[in-house]
Formats: C-alpha cells, sequence, structure tokens
C-alpha cells in the first residue's frame, strides 16, 4: 500500500521488495572464480588445427601488455612460425572516401569463393587516443564477417604505433599457421601506419577515387611511391568518365618516380568495388607481381629484410617501455618535465640525464 505523506505532499512512497543477496552471491562467486590457464600446447594445437577461437585467445594474448601473457605469446609465435610463411600478404590504404570497406569485402568476397581462405588484419596509428574506427568497419563488411572462409581481427584499441604494428606482424604469423592463405592488413586513415604496413606485407595498394582534389596531394606522394598498384575506386556510372582521366593524370605521375628494387612496374587500374567491376583484373595484377618477384629472388629477399628490420623495432619498443617503466626514472621525469616547461633547463640536457640515470 501506498502512503501519503505527513505534509500532505503529491508525491507517494512504495515500500518495494527487500531485494535477494542471491545476485550478490553469484557475482562474488564469478570474481573469485579464475578461469583454467591454458597450455601453450592447446594454443598451438588449436591454431595448427584451424580453431577460429582458439587463434582468437592466441592474439589476445599476443595483444596483452601483462607480463604472463608476453611470455606465453612469445612461446606461441616461435611455435607457428615454422607453419608460417605460406600466403600473400596485402597491404591495403586508400584516401577517405575511397570505398576501402567496401572494396576489401568485395575483393574478400571473391577470393574466398576462389577457396581461398582470408584474415583482414588492421594497423590503426590512432587507436590509443580515440579507439579507432576498425569497428565500424567490420560491421560494415558483413558478407565477409559471416564468411567462414575470413577472419577479420580488429586491431587494439591501445598502445605506440610501434606496439600496435608489431602486434599485426605477430598476428599475420598466427594466422598463416591457422591455414589463412591470404592476409589483408588494412591501415586506418592515411598516415605514419602505411608505414609500417609496408614494412610487413608483399604488395602494398593503394585506393583513389576520381577527383579528389589537389589538397591531397603533399599526402599522396609517399604513398605512391610505396605502392605497388593505385586503384582508382568507384569508376562507374557517370563516375566512369573522370576515374580514366585520373588513370592517364597518375600513369603520367608514376613516370616521374625512380624504378622499384622489385623492378616491378605499378599498374593503375580502375574498378568499381560495389558492383565487382574490375576485382579480378586487380587480384590477377597482384598474382603476377608475386610471380615475377618469385622468379628475380625479391619476394623471399623482401621477407627476410622484412624480418631484420622488425627485430630492430621491436628492440626499440621494448627499450623505450622498460625506460618509462623504471622506478628512478619515473621519479626524476616529473620534475625534469616541469624544469623544461619553466625553461629552467633546455629539452636536450633533460633528456641526457634521464638517460644517464637508466644506464647506471
Amino acid at each position: 500500500m501506498a502512503e501519503k505523506k505527513k505534509d500532505k505532499s503529491a508525491l507517494y512512497v512504495r515500500k518495494g521488495v527487500k531485494p535477494s543477496s542471491a545476485g550478490d552471491d553469484a557475482v562474488k562467486r564469478f570474481q573469485k572464480a579464475k578461469r583454467p590457464k591454458v597450455p601453450v600446447s592447446e594454443y598451438v594445437k588449436g591454431i595448427l588445427a584451424g580453431d577460429m577461437g582458439m587463434l582468437s585467445q592466441a592474439i589476445t594474448l599476443v595483444e596483452s601488455s601483462l607480463p604472463e601473457h608476453k611470455e606465453d605469446a612469445v612461446k606461441i609465435v616461435e611455435q607457428c612460425l615454422e607453419h608460417s610463411g605460406n600466403s600473400i600478404r596485402i597491404g591495403i590504404t586508400g584516401v577517405p572516401g575511397a570505398g576501402k570497406s567496401t572494396f576489401i569485402e568485395s575483393l574478400g568476397s571473391y577470393l574466398t569463393k576462389q577457396g581461398r581462405k582470408l584474415a583482414v588484419l588492421a594497423i590503426d596509428a590512432s587507436s590509443h587516443k580515440t579507439g579507432g574506427s576498425i569497428l565500424g568497419d567490420k560491421t560494415r563488411m558483413e558478407n565477409l564477417a559471416a564468411d567462414p572462409n575470413a577472419y577479420i581481427r580488429p586491431s587494439p584499441s591501445a598502445g605506440s604505433l610501434g606496439g600496435v604494428a608489431r602486434k599485426t606482424r605477430e598476428t599475420i604469423i598466427l594466422c598463416e599457421a591457422a591455414g589463412y592463405d591470404t592476409v589483408f592488413v588494412e591501415t586506418v586513415g592515411v598516415g605514419q601506419s602505411e608505414i609500417a604496413a609496408h614494412s610487413m606485407v608483399d604488395f602494398f595498394l593503394l585506393l583513389m577515387i576520381a577527383g579528389a582534389g589537389d589538397e591531397l596531394q603533399g599526402i599522396k606522394r609517399g604513398i605512391m611511391e610505396m605502392a605497388d598498384a593505385l586503384i582508382i575506386n568507384k569508376a562507374d556510372g557517370t563516375n566512369m568518365r573522370r576515374a580514366e582521366r585520373a588513370k592517364s593524370i597518375y600513369e603520367n605521375t608514376l613516370n616521374l618516380f625512380p624504378p622499384k628494387e622489385s623492378g616491378w612496374t605499378p599498374k593503375i587500374l580502375t574498378c568499381s568495388a560495389i558492383k565487382g567491376y574490375g576485382i579480378e583484373r586487380v587480384w590477377n595484377n597482384i598474382m603476377e607481381y608475386k610471380d615475377n618477384t618469385t622468379e628475380n629472388n625479391y619476394f623471399a629477399d623482401n621477407r627476410s629484410s622484412q624480418a631484420i628490420y622488425w627485430m630492430y623495432e621491436t628492440i626499440n619498443e621494448d627499450l623505450r617501455n622498460n625506460f618509462y617503466k623504471d622506478p628512478a626514472i619515473c621519479e626524476k621525469l616529473s620534475s625534469l618535465e616541469q624544469k623544461v616547461k619553466e625553461g629552467k633547463i633546455s629539452p636536450f640536457k633533460a633528456a641526457g640525464e634521464l638517460l644517464d640515470q637508466y644506464i647506471k
């Protein structure tokens, strides 16, 4: 029964039902319960058997920053290494609005229909600040996400670009060991992440659109020099003529670039990802590149060079992380930072003092 307040307020107060402690007890039991640790051998066995769930759990270990996870992750990657390498690794980037997600889904669906197994990974340079947009990309690739022959893995949502990229590199090894013969490494945005992606793939593809405007030329120049193919997307309907005109312009631009070490001459292709036009031609171009670079030994030499590069990158990343975790550095850092801010000491001297402290 509702009781009216003594001050004759219009508000009524109901006593309600006394809450049960059963729910709280269940939560406490869940929090205390610890999931049994999965042995490294079980992870490796599951990955080699193509178990997508075990693959995902192993990648989560690779992405973790916890020391106990890192130790297991290193062992898993090492044991999968001899089973990796049997894939074509393709980096895909594009200017804003180029239809990258649609292109990846269109090309990916074409490949899975051909009997190939595809893994789509990502490098997100902005993830440590914004959380990135790859999760949105995954929801836009609905058909590919539901394809049993495709595996889409969002990038880590935290960490420096070097750390995120290194984890993507390790994830490639796990995916190849799981039987994925085609790996897409997608970059979110146009910037430093392209350099990282280029250092871990066999073929680097740049997605363009006609009429993007001269304001993008400064961004495109450096990336165009890395690209093994330029794909002008959305070449359909009334946009077909503009796409062909843009193709001619880019072909003239590429003639000004120095020859590639691979001996490959990048091609400009047009396609319409949403209609499926030109997708087969794009894939044939990638296969032609693989055949040519395998014949002149660049394909294998490039992978070896990339492995050395990532050894040094891992050293740099780990040194950086250890430096900032050092208790003596943490104690001294804030005071020196304040002195630099107030102009009492130069940033170069402050850095020198910190490095001397770390070396000691």
